[in-house]
Order: C-alpha cells, then structure tokens, then sequence
C-alpha cells in the first residue's frame, strides 16, 4: 500500500515538473508572451523543477526495487509451497502403495491432462491409462479426479503443513493491497 502511494507521490511531482518545462517550451514557441520574471526566480524554479524530475526518478526506483524484492520473496514461497506439495503427493503414492506407472499417470492426472494427453505422453493406450487411474482412484479411495486432487488440496490446507506465519504474512488480503 505505501509503495501505491510513493509510485503516485512520484508520478505527480514528474508530472508537474514536465508540465513546467514543456508549457516554458510551449509558451516561446506559441509566442505567448507573460510578464517578465526575474531570471534569478526562474532558475530557481528550474532548479526546482529539475530537482522534482530527479526526485520522481529516485522514488521510482525505490519503488521498483522494492517490489523486485516482494517479488522474489513470493517466489521463494511459491518454491517452498512447490516442494511442501510434491512431499505430500509423494507420501500419499507411498501409503497408497502405486507402482511407478501409477505414480506417473497420478501426477499427470493431478496436473490436470486428459486421459488421451497421458497416454501420449507415456506412449501407451488409452485404456492403459483408463485402467490405472481406476487403480488409482480404488487404492486412494476417491470416485474420480476432483477428489484425488481435493484431498491433495485438504492436506496443503491443514495446519500441519502450512509454513509458520509472521504478522506481515498473516495480514488479510484486503488490508495488504
């Protein structure tokens, strides 16, 4: 939220500063003629405005490198994540006692491919693949897919498995943006 406000703090001082320049630039070449200033109050003002475009470049980097790091920060935790969910899955083919046929066609059935998709994938046929997700599915005790996956899912979402949360972390998703 305050990198939100230091991005809009530095668009409007740019802004502003740009406006100057180009309305000095604008008004010479247009002819527009307006009361003489002295020049010391002018370079002043110049300076000033100079001063803001730089001051906006800054600002903007800040805010930049600031989100670079959120970034890579959500990036970590998504590999955490990543890594928390293939221990479960790896577990739960375990218990379940797959083969290794099973386990590939498992994983390709909880990322979401066809059954026509695995069995090109593992160059087999599509009763192959029919007939070992039905495996699957019996030795899991599941009737089909939604479920496989949704236990996979109700096993992340304990409180067993979710990561420690700091205050920042534990921060409803409204008050954080």
């Amino acid at each position: 939220m305050r990198d939100r406000h230091v991005i809009k703090a530095a668009l409007v001082v740019q802004a502003v500063c740009a406006g100057f320049f180009i309305s000095d630039i604008l008004s010479s070449w247009i002819g527009f003629r307006t009361t003489p200033i002295p020049w010391q109050f002018r370079e002043m003002i110049e300076i000033g405005a100079a001063a803001g475009l730089l001051l906006g470049f800054v600002l903007g980097a800040v805010a930049l490198h600031r989100s670079r790091q959120r970034q890579l920060l959500a990036e970590r935790g998504l590999e955490r994540v990543s890594a928390a969910f293939m221990d479960l899955v790896e577990d739960a083919f375990t218990e379940w006692g797959l083969t290794p046929a099973e386990r590939d066609v498992a994983l390709f059935a909880i990322k979401g491919l066809s059954i026509q998709e695995i069995a090109a994938m593992r160059e087999t046929s599509e009763g192959t693949v029919k007939a070992q997700t039905n495996a699957i599915y019996r030795k899991a005790g599941v009737n089909g897919r939604s479920q496989l996956l949704s236990l996979f899912i109700e096993d992340l979402m304990d409180d067993r498995h979710m990561p420690d949360r700091t205050p920042a972390a534990a921060t409803p998703l409204s008050e954080a943006s």
